[in-house]
């Protein structure tokens, strides 16, 4: 009578045993290719879609150096635009040899904090401000830039200590460029390499630019064969500056896990000026 009431009444929760035999089946070779291969297309798809914004839109760069205090300083990760000049050689990654000159170009203007490929080195890639156009005349008398015979207007702000050399003292200066835009800039005193200069002239093509921390910055006032930029190439600008997203303090690396931590919180989301 059990049998016959088991068979009768499968809604009670007995289960029929499986067969002997049975066994789960096991995915076929084919079925692990197909999967195997839509893994690594959407791989592909994810890493082109990545490359095309580092390429189209935007970049992250780490600042390595001083030359660019107060407004920037080492160990701060900016996002600079792309958008912001057109495209060149000079966009892609390994600077190949696509094309000459710029796709879409955009001029930049007095005042831009731009990235660019070094032209001695376009290997590596530098960040100043950009103070003379193409056909400026720029010359630095005793440590203040004039642009076409018109001093760049400053305003002393008072000594500070260098963010990245807190032994040295520096003179805070403001600058205005002729088109209203205003920054801070450091000056180490009188005398030193770089603060009277000849007038340079500016060519088609090209741009003037300095860094901001004056006395620590190897730019356009010196020749590449002194270490520095020289004038600038349009065709090796990268992007303008746009914002700090985040910044380390000096010393930290990935390479160092217990220093991914060390950040300078005040430096968070700043707007590069």
């Amino acid at each position: 009578m059990l049998a016959f009431w088991n068979r009768a009444r499968p809604g009670l929760g007995m289960t029929e045993n499986p067969a002997p035999n049975a066994s789960p089946a096991a995915p076929s070779s084919a079925s692990l290719w197909r999967e195997v291969v839509e893994i690594v297309r959407t791989v592909a798809i994810a890493l082109g879609v990545a490359l095309a914004l580092r390429i189209v839109l935007f970049q992250p760069f780490t600042i390595p150096s001083s030359s660019m205090e107060p407004g920037l300083v080492t160990g701060d990760y900016i996002v600079v635009s792309k958008l912001a000049y057109g495209w060149s050689r000079a966009s892609f990654p390994l600077n190949p040899p696509l094309f000459q000159g710029r796709f879409l170009e955009r001029q930049a203007q007095r005042g831009d904090v731009v990235v660019f490929r070094l032209p001695r080195d376009p290997s590596q890639t530098w960040i100043k401000r950009v103070i003379g156009l193409p056909g400026d005349h720029v010359q630095i008398r005793r440590g203040q830039v004039f642009v076409n015979g018109t001093a760049l207007p400053q305003t002393a702000i008072g000594p500070t200590q260098d963010h990245d050399a807190p032994d040295r003292t520096v003179m805070q200066v403001g600058e205005t460029t002729p088109n209203g835009r205003a920054y801070v800039t450091y000056d180490g005193g009188p005398g030193q390499p770089g603060d009277d200069t000849d007038v340079y002239v500016v060519p088609a093509g090209y741009y003037f630019v300095m860094g901001d921390n004056r006395d620590n910055s190897l730019d356009s006032r010196f020749s590449p064969s002194m270490g520095g930029v020289g004038l600038l190439p349009a065709e090796n600008l990268v992007g303008r500056a746009k914002i700090v997203m985040l910044s380390w303090k000096p010393g930290a690396s990935l390479l160092k896990p217990w220093t991914w931590l060390d950040l300078q919180w005040d430096r968070f989301f700043r707007v590069i000026r």
